[in-house]
């Protein structure tokens, strides 16, 4: 299982929130690049990134900072944050990275997310943040009633190979991940599933990897040092017992 430090980046530089709001944000590099040579000199092999003013706006202002992660280490990147064109699929390639997210288009644009999936192949992951197992976009801000699973089998079915799914209520909380919902989705579908939000402990990141995750994106709990990142690769390099 992979292991994916997560480095949320807001007016350029890396922050976390609670639950996803904008007015709980604590600041912890002034240089996300910072925290990104940190993650990989500690032995991960992704990063994670998201833009959160584009995710909330839909204006692209940290490019700068994307850039200088991605001039800063060898590691694949897989970038999130209010990517809604192919255009702005295309631009998040043409910074290095490897793989882009799709999560507000994939409720106000279905068909554009299949498209991107048949164009761009795995090097899309479609973002299912849930609130109440349904999908919410637009950083989190505005909430829709599309069943999370159901949006999983559609894009399974059109394609997609990688999700991440987050649950809102968890993200940022340290009380452990949503695992029904979770394996629900894992057993839905023969894409790789990718956990995020509530890690607090490593008995968290071996329970996501028990169920069948391929990932786990892990932000506050490393920030916050409740575990360090090299004891939970060390547990994603572990065998499942799935």
């Amino acid at each position: 299982m992979i292991i994916y430090p997560a480095i949320d980046i807001r007016g350029g530089r890396a922050v976390r929130l609670v639950q996803g709001d904008y007015n709980a944000e604590t600041q912890f590099d002034d240089d996300p690049a910072d925290a990104a040579r940190r993650w990989v000199q500690a032995g991960a092999s992704w990063i994670h990134v998201v833009d959160l003013d584009a995710a909330k706006s839909g204006v692209r202002t940290n490019a700068a900072a994307i850039s200088a992660i991605r001039y800063a280490v060898k590691v694949p990147i897989q970038l999130g944050g209010g990517i809604r064109t192919e255009q702005d699929i295309r631009a998040a390639l043409l910074l290095g990275m490897d793989r882009v997210i799709l999560g507000s288009i994939a409720i106000t644009d279905p068909e554009f997310v299949e498209q991107a999936v048949a164009r761009f192949g795995a090097r899309i992951a479609v973002g299912l943040d849930a609130r109440n197992g349904k999908l919410a976009g637009q950083g989190w801000t505005e909430q829709s009633e599309i069943d999370a699973l159901d949006a999983a089998k559609r894009f399974a079915n059109a394609g997609a190979r990688h999700f991440i799914f987050t649950d809102i209520h968890r993200d940022g909380m340290f009380t452990g991940p949503n695992l029904v919902s979770l394996k629900a989705l894992i057993d839905s579908t023969d894409a790789n599933v990718i956990a995020s939000g509530g890690i607090g402990t490593l008995d968290d990141v071996r329970a996501v990897r028990e169920i069948g995750a391929r990932g786990v994106i892990i932000g506050s709990a490393l920030y916050h040092e409740k575990f360090s990142l090299e004891s939970a690769l060390a547990i994603g390099k572990e065998a499942s017992a799935t």
